[in-house]
């Protein structure tokens, strides 16, 4: 490649590309950039020497490395920029230059952001992530997207700001912002920065603005950010936290909790939100165990997850887009009008809830089985526990609810080409992820040969992936979670799909937190007016005091009575001063 190409950042082009697309008017001449610029973003990166500073500058004495690619940030901005391919293909059919520019610039944000060398590149454009995706959200044009919007821009704000006040302490510490991993949170900063990334990967607590957001984004806009904020900070975890072992806790809590939510959540795009922060989750869990496989299983996990819920984030996008809702109580018997979506909405289910064949089978067991060789007994169950819930809400409720069940009576058009065109490939890829090896490199040795310990994967890929032991016990799983779902509805025990406000922790700050502000509020406005007369009574008081005193025309410029006094006194004061500080010297 020549040397000029090999400096230039994929994730750079597709910033620009985002930029020119506000500007360009004529709708198949931005059709065509959406795509080229990410397809040409994904040849400069194939190409890209690895193991180098490829661009690099100096800032106010502090050296900055602009462009470095290296085993594990390559899969996932390869996984980016596929991505941003397809979600270029299925935008195809809007008009919208606002929306079309900030997927781009996203986009391109986020593979900058995983394809800098020092923390400080890592922030600024872990910024431009949050501020680009945000009118995401914005072009909506609801009520209840500008609210959203706004709380989502304050937590990723948060996030950038937590981020900066750790790197100051690092670069106090350390003298330098590389990327080296932090082996202990009590160092100066790090857990600033470990914040700051627990935000943006949706920590149990600080996950709140994900299923606040996503949902009321627009139709593109939902499927684009499924994609990037969290798998950036799976990204920047797997870096900077590797081994941390709250994060085999953490990520084992995430996996679990979003099951109860989804299951009883009428709205689909929030089930699906919801089942982000369960598979999000496992690879937080594999960053904290931290050996070479599990580190594997997180990266080719995420590479997977892009595709397979970016499929189900699009095939619920062609519903709402043909019938103006994703409400499960709303839907039922679209198979006979959308029998191309339900075909890959299916593809997409069977994907995440790890059927062999389909591509998490392929990689969420390699963390799973890390945890189990490292002993963990409860995270083991946890994992377990979870891997069914998520066949339940994902892999059964979404297509169930969606296309089957009752029949709603909707009867509506298949979605558009370029939305079943970009379905049909993420689903390509979610089958393709999961096959056997027929040929060296072919399916899921693909996959394997990307990942940033390549020996470790193939040797779990030849004594252990295809296994009769494996390929049993996750038919067992699978069996016992389909077996639950029809029994719990045979018994009309399975909560009702119907209209209704699942409460989460947000309600705590949004409600009591509102309510409290908005009291304080009020009594701030009947006691303020006689506190702050009371105060300006007791300085205007004391000022006159110190006028009389002290002014050109006060007691002691005309030397009264107590003159003589105080001058005493400052004597003896002074000289108590002098004593001490001698004593201070000695």
């Amino acid at each position: 490649m020549p040397t000029m190409l090999a400096g230039l950042n994929p994730g750079w082009v597709l910033i620009l590309a985002g930029i020119a697309s506000l500007f360009i008017t004529l709708r198949s001449a931005r059709q065509v950039v959406t795509i080229a610029a990410p397809l040409l973003a994904l040849l400069l990166l194939i190409f890209a020497p690895q193991n180098t500073d490829l661009v690099t500058t100096q800032v106010l004495g502090l050296k900055m490395v602009l462009y470095r690619v290296d085993a594990l940030n390559f899969i996932f901005s390869l996984a980016f920029l596929i991505a941003a391919v397809l979600n270029g293909i299925y935008a195809l059919h809007s008009n919208d230059r606002i929306q079309d520019g900030a997927a781009l610039f996203y986009a391109g944000a986020a593979v900058a952001a995983t394809l800098a060398g020092d923390l400080m590149t890592l922030f600024v454009f872990w910024e431009l992530t949050a501020i680009s995706s945000v009118f995401l959200i914005l072009r909506a044009q609801t009520r209840e997207a500008y609210f959203a919007a706004m709380r989502y821009l304050g937590v990723q704000v948060l996030s950038g700001v937590l981020l900066l006040n750790g790197l100051a302490y690092v670069l106090k510490s350390r003298g330098n912002l590389s990327l080296e991993a932090f082996t202990d949170l009590s160092d100066p900063g790090v857990l600033f920065i470990f914040i700051a990334f627990g935000i943006k990967a949706a920590f149990p607590l600080l996950h709140n603005w994900l299923q606040d957001a996503y949902p009321k984004a627009t139709v593109v806009g939902s499927v684009v950010l499924s994609v990037y904020t969290t798998k950036l900070a799976v990204y920047a975890l797997a870096r900077m936290f590797p081994g941390q072992d709250h994060l085999i806790w953490i990520g084992a809590t995430m996996t679990v909790f979003p099951v109860f939510f989804a299951v009883i959540e009428n709205d689909l795009r929030r089930v699906l939100s919801y089942s982000i922060n369960n598979q999000v989750g496992f690879m937080v869990c594999g960053v904290g165990v931290g050996t070479p496989l599990a580190i594997n299983g997180v990266a080719a996990h995420a590479f997977a997850d892009i595709f397979f819920k970016g499929l189900l984030m699009m095939s619920m996008g062609a519903v709402l887009y043909r019938t103006g809702t994703v409400k499960a109580s709303q839907l039922g018997g679209l198979h006979r009008s959308m029998p191309w979506t339900t075909v890959f909405c299916i593809i997409g289910a069977m994907s995440i809830s790890a059927f062999p064949l389909f591509s998490a089978f392929v990689t969420k067991s390699m963390i799973i089985s890390e945890v189990a060789t490292a002993g963990y007994a409860v995270i083991f169950l946890m994992l377990m526990f979870a891997s069914a819930g998520v066949l339940e809400h994902s892999g059964i409720k979404i297509p169930y609810y969606a296309f089957f069940g009752h029949d709603s009576g909707l009867r509506v058009k298949e979605a558009p080409f370029n939305m079943l065109l970009a379905m049909g490939i993420a689903a390509g890829l979610c089958i393709f992820l999961g096959l056997p090896a027929l040929f060296p490199g072919f399916g899921h040795e693909w996959l394997y040969g990307l990942l940033p310990y390549r020996e470790e994967a193939m040797g779990y890929s030849h004594h252990h992936l295809f296994s009769f032991e494996h390929i049993l016990t996750q038919f067992q799983l699978l069996v016992l979670a389909i077996f639950a779902f029809v029994l719990l509805k045979r018994i009309h025990a399975y909560p009702p799909e119907k209209r209704g406000v699942i409460l989460d922790t947000d309600w705590i700050y949004r409600k009591v937190g509102y309510n409290l502000v908005t009291w304080a509020g009020t009594v701030w406005g009947k006691a303020g007016p006689a506190m702050t007369a009371a105060f300006f009574r007791v300085t205007g008081r004391a000022y006159n005091w110190i006028e009389a005193a002290f002014s050109p025309r006060g007691e002691l410029a005309r030397g009264g009575a107590l003159n003589g006094a105080m001058a005493i006194w400052t004597a003896a004061l002074l000289g108590v001063v002098l004593l001490l500080s001698f004593m201070a010297v000695g």
